[in-house]
């Protein structure tokens, strides 16, 4: 198992894409980008000083095994919002792989688009330091890249306008007006990953009034299916499900997928600071 940091991104992720040589299924109503805007984004459903946790479980042999913890904050700096995420596995895990990831993402308070992207991770021995610098208005990214921040190599790239990254892609789509969708929508995100444009499709699926959290309770949800990238991680054909509160909230409760060995479960364990109460919880 390589690059842990994908199965975080199972996180409410709206954000993974199948690659661009797959055929797209091409039943549903995709919606127009003058719908969801992915240049401009008004913010009504965070604010600084949130923070959410998320409990990893990892099926192997037919055994959920509880593998780590990804904590998502939000700070406020000046003009933007920090976004942040950290991955650790457990102690009792780390015979099997050893996880330490962090995000760092600097998103402008208007738009929502990032203006620094910083990946550092260490997965088993595996690493990698990632800073990325989006100038949206020029259409070009500075990358630096390698093993260690030490050892990264600096170098450009062209990129599309109004270009998010994996952390500003979850507070973009919170953002979305999903009164807008019926069951069978899809909509189209992109997102700037590892010097590739990946171009997304998220499904909508309905409502689930009353899902169950292990550990949290019952909720409200709206569930969305993100398509995946295809690869080592996830086979061609599999399908992701996102329970997010059906309230001004929107935070993922639960994101369920199976992978090329086993399954992954990430389920919440924890919120506080957010900016409304949550109405979606049943059983307080």
């Amino acid at each position: 198992m390589t690059n842990w940091y994908s199965l975080f991104f199972l996180f409410w992720i709206f954000a993974f894409s199948i690659h661009s040589d797959q055929k797209k299924n091409l039943d549903t109503l995709i919606l127009p980008s003058n719908i969801i805007n992915p240049c401009y984004t008004e913010n009504n459903t965070f604010q600084a000083g949130e923070e959410i946790v998320y409990k990893v479980y990892y099926n192997w042999n037919f055994v959920w095994l509880s593998a780590g913890e990804v904590t998502f904050k939000v700070n406020e700096v000046g003009r933007e919002y920090h976004l942040s995420a950290v991955g650790k596995s457990y102690p009792s895990y780390e015979w099997f792989y050893k996880v330490r990831d962090r995000y760092d993402t600097y998103v402008d308070k208007t738009t929502l688009l990032p203006r620094i992207s910083i990946k550092n991770l260490e997965e088993g021995s595996y690493s990698l330091y990632d800073r990325t610098i989006l100038h949206q208005n020029d259409g070009k990214a500075t990358i630096l890249r390698g093993k260690t921040k030490e050892s990264a190599k600096q170098e450009e790239m062209k990129i599309e306008t109004c270009m998010h990254d994996v952390l500003s892609i979850i507070y973009h789509t919170r953002n979305i007006d999903f009164k807008s969708l019926t069951p069978g929508n899809s909509f189209p995100i992109k997102i700037f990953m590892d010097k590739t444009a990946y171009p997304l499709n998220v499904k909508y699926l309905g409502r689930d009034e009353n899902k169950h959290i292990k550990g949290e309770g019952k909720y409200k949800t709206l569930i969305f299916s993100p398509e995946v990238v295809a690869g080592e991680i996830f086979k061609e054909d599999t399908q992701m499900k996102v329970w997010v509160t059906d309230d001004q909230n929107r935070i993922p409760v639960l994101i369920e997928s199976p992978v090329s060995v086993g399954a992954i479960k990430v389920v919440l364990k924890s919120y506080k600071g957010l900016k409304y109460e949550m109405t979606a919880r049943l059983d307080k």
